[in-house]
């Protein structure tokens, strides 16, 4: 059913949570994993034209996406990832193409209704630009954040 599932990435807590969410879905299906987070400060957008070596963030960004496969080779999936800079929304359907992902599998922050309309969300950009089915898992919210 699910031959590629695109598993967009941002470094916290909520990857987690998608991926606790995933690794069954994917495991009975059989699928591939292609992991994904999208560089998008004003260096990683302009590291092209304007000539720039990688950034500390980038590299840190960069080892945990390989962390983050060789754990998951390691229990067996096929996956690998991707590290692209620029929009979000706009990378991770590029890639969703690129690699014909069956599924976009995304954790959420669930900021709210109310916040998520005012700010909006890369999740829901995605849902509304794709006609790939879009999974999305909210992360349990931290209480004492509120």
């Amino acid at each position: 059913m699910y031959d590629t599932i695109l598993v967009p990435l941002d470094n916290s807590p909520t990857d987690e949570t998608i991926l606790r969410h995933i690794r069954p879905l994917a495991r009975l299906c059989g699928s591939r994993l292609v992991l994904i987070h999208v560089a998008d400060g004003h260096a990683a957008r302009n590291q092209s034209q304007l000539n720039l070596a990688d950034s500390q963030e980038i590299r840190d960004d960069h080892s945990y996406l390989a962390a983050r496969r060789d754990e998951l080779a390691g229990e067996g999936f096929g996956v690998s990832f991707h590290l692209p800079r620029g929009d979000p929304a706009t990378e991770i359907l590029r890639i969703a193409g690129e690699e014909h992902a069956d599924l976009i599998a995304m954790g959420t922050h669930g900021h709210g209704l109310i916040k998520d309309a005012i700010l909006g969300t890369v999740a829901n950009e995605v849902r509304h630009r794709t006609c790939t089915p879009v999974l999305l898992v909210r992360a349990p919210q931290d209480k004492a954040a509120r």
